[in-house]
């Protein structure tokens, strides 16, 4: 992450606008405060991101607030990534712009997050253990943002009752 200083505050400055317009989707201060903090947490430069590192990012003492936030906090992503996708076409929208769509696996050990199991990942270049994200990318002259993604659910995931649990 290259730049100086007035690239810094154009960009806290942008974090803060792109945040403004979906604050309204949180009932309290504190997961507004939270929500920020992510957001400031995922762009930083950061080796790992995770709920103790986003919190110690933000000063906090553990990553509880962000936890909640992600788990507990009652609140629509899908109408969070709406009012961001409007702040993208304001800001970004362009008659010849592309949509990108990028498949990413991430790979794991184990067999109980949501979509896992033995498939072909990009990522690591063969058939592993992983969980797959598909993610659409919004690119114009002027700058690129991801603006959806959802997780692949294999067949094994979806036709299972039990499992669907």
């Amino acid at each position: 992450m290259g730049g100086d200083l007035a690239d810094v505050r154009l960009w806290a400055g942008e974090l803060s606008a792109v945040h403004e317009r979906f604050v309204h989707r949180f009932s309290r201060e504190e997961p507004r405060q939270s929500a920020l903090a992510y957001m400031r947490g995922l762009i930083a430069p950061l080796e790992r991101k995770n709920g103790w590192t986003l919190a110690e990012e933000a000063g906090h003492a553990g990553p509880d607030r962000i936890h909640r936030l992600l788990n507990r906090i009652e609140w629509d992503a899908d109408e969070v990534l709406g009012d961001v996708r409007d702040y993208v076409v304001e800001h970004l929208g362009d008659r010849d712009a592309v949509l990108i769509v990028d498949d990413t696996g991430f790979l794991k050990k184990g067999i109980r997050s949501a979509g896992v199991q033995r498939q072909y990942s990009g990522t690591a270049g063969r058939t592993e253990n992983s969980q797959i994200g598909v993610f659409l990318a919004y690119a114009t002259d002027r700058g690129r943002t991801l603006i959806d993604r959802r997780l692949y659910l294999p067949t094994s995931w979806t036709d299972g009752r039990e499992r669907c649990r």
